[in-house]
Order: C-alpha cells, then structure tokens, then sequence
C-alpha cells in the first residue's frame, strides 16, 4: 500500500468502523429510557445514542449515526463502553476517553467522538428528565454560538485550551460554521479572546 493511501487509524478504529457494536435497527419498537440526538444531517454528522437504564446501570446503548469512520467508530466504541456503567459515571464521558479507547484519532476527526460524547449526554439528561432527577442536570452558564452544530463559548474556550489556533482548526475540532456558516464573526472574536486569556 502507498503512503498516500495508508490506514490512518488504529486496528480499534477499524474494527469497530467494520463492525460495528450496538447498532439500532429496530428503532420504531426500541423502548429506551433515554434518548439523545445531536448534529445536523446538512453537514453528514448526526448521531442518534438510545439508553436502557436499570437500577441506575446502563444495560443496554444502541445508536444510529450519518458520518464518516470516525464517526461510525468512536459512537460504537461509547456504546461499548457505557454498559455496565452508571448513569452518572457516563454522564461524564469525554471526548478524550473515547479516543482513549479507540488508541487515537486522527487530529482532524477528534469533533466525530465530541458529537458522541454530547449524544449520550442528552441521552442521560433525558433519562433524568423521565425519571424525576432532573436536580442532576447540570445546568452550565453556556451561550450557543453555532446553532447548527450546537457549539458553545464554552466548547471554542476548551478548544483553544487544547491548542487550536484559528478558525480551521477550530473547525476541525467542533464542527462550527460547516452548516450555515453565519456564527463565523461571532466565533471569531470569541476565539481571539480565549488566545489572549489562555495562552
């Protein structure tokens, strides 16, 4: 194989992207306990993550999502991960703990394991909102920036915190402006203070 058309991901990555854990096929007679969908099927990423909780341990996650490997990879590697798990532990998955598990990813497909991390966090608020927990709901002081892709002041402060630089990059991590595009001003400014305040 050439170098141009080298694997660029792990032997994790590929398997769980050719065979992938957890699908959701039935969804019309799925009964979950939870629910969570993030993205926008405009821009190719959009992902579905459908929680079954029992005496506050996930037993079972399936999910459905449109997007690339990456995408299709990290969301299976989550839905491996959280069962077994307590709500409250998965309510607190990251980004960084699915590429953990999967080995790596690269740099540019890191936003594919954030849309999982914030499905399944919808996923578990939902949870909560059904079973009258809503008190757990942490409620963060963010303003939406992009719409779209629902990314926050908060998502563009962690992603200079991280290393990201400029919009490209910024991009790349979170998925901002590849909709609509109209945040790009707003998301501008905010990143350059963010450089200013945390480097």
């Amino acid at each position: 194989m050439s170098k141009q058309n080298t694997w660029l991901y792990t032997d994790t990555v590929k398997e769980h992207f050719i065979n992938p854990k957890n699908l959701l096929e039935d969804e019309e007679n799925y009964r979950e306990d939870g629910r969570g969908m993030v993205g926008n099927i405009k821009c190719g990423d959009q992902m579905l993550v459908v929680i079954k909780v029992e005496d506050n341990i996930i037993t079972d996650c399936k999910w459905k999502t449109y997007g690339c490997a990456s995408a299709i990879a990290s969301t299976s590697m989550l839905s491996e991960m959280v069962k077994g798990m307590s709500v409250d532990k998965a309510y607190t998955i990251t980004p960084e703990d699915i590429v953990r598990e999967l080995g790596s990813l690269p740099s540019h497909k890191i936003h594919c394991s954030v849309l999982g991390d914030r499905a399944l966090r919808k996923a578990v608020e939902d949870y909560f909102e059904r079973t009258g927990q809503v008190h757990k709901i942490k409620q963060e002081q963010v303003k939406v920036i992009c719409q779209c892709m629902n990314v926050t002041d908060k998502d563009i402060a962690e992603a200079v915190k991280k290393g990201d630089r400029t919009y490209e990059e910024l991009q790349f991590r979170t998925k901002l402006g590849t909709v609509c595009g109209q945040c790009k001003e707003q998301a501008e400014e905010l990143l350059h203070q963010y450089i200013h305040m945390y480097t």
